[in-house]
């Protein structure tokens, strides 16, 4: 998504043009326009900047929004749907995507968090989610360490893949949980 339209642009593009024509207006002798410009326009301004200050840009989609739209409203819970929802649009006041989620799992490192940096709906016998992550100060060691409880976090009935890429990047795979791919049935012996 382009930067030049995010809410705190359009906002802040909105308090600068009302200041601009609330200061001409003023120049030109206009008292109607300038009040309206001056004590809207000033105040607009500025919060659009501060918006623009605290901006969390949404993740890169590597999918096209209509590409498993079919599969994706097969889903019979909506967990993944929402999470990519929740990661594909702007976001205010935080360091990281999926910031509260990340501490909760004890995931999380203030200094340096870790940042999603794309995502993309995959078909893995069901809808999936593929999450690419800079791993920032979180080792790799520990989001291993979590990995069972990462798919049940997201939503019922989800597994959790983790695959390392190297350069302090890895993706997490949220996918389905089949039974067959749940644990291998220890063998009992005869009594």
């Amino acid at each position: 998504m382009n930067a030049l339209f995010s809410p705190g642009s359009l906002v802040t593009v909105l308090g600068a043009s009302l200041t601009v024509v609330g200061s001409i207006a003023y120049a030109t002798d206009s008292p109607n326009l300038s009040l309206a410009g001056v004590f809207y326009g000033v105040p607009v301004l500025l919060g659009g900047l501060a918006l623009k200050s605290s901006e969390l840009p949404p993740a890169r989609r590597l999918t096209p929004p209509g590409a498993l739209k079919a599969l994706r409203q097969t889903q019979p819970a909506d967990a993944l749907p929402k999470l990519l929802g929740d990661v594909t649009r702007w976001r205010y006041g935080q360091k990281a995507h999926l910031e509260s989620s990340l501490e909760a799992l004890k995931l999380w490192d203030d200094d340096d968090p870790p940042q999603l940096e794309s995502v993309e709906e995959i078909d893995h016998g069901g809808y999936g989610l593929r999450l690419r992550f800079r791993l920032g100060a979180v080792p790799y060691s520990r989001w291993v360490e979590r990995q069972e409880r990462l798919g049940r976090f997201f939503g019922k009935g989800l597994r959790a893949d983790l695959r390392e890429l190297g350069g302090s990047r890895m993706e997490l795979d949220l996918v389905p949980a089949t039974a067959a791919a749940a644990e291998p049935q220890p063998e009992t012996a005869p009594s």
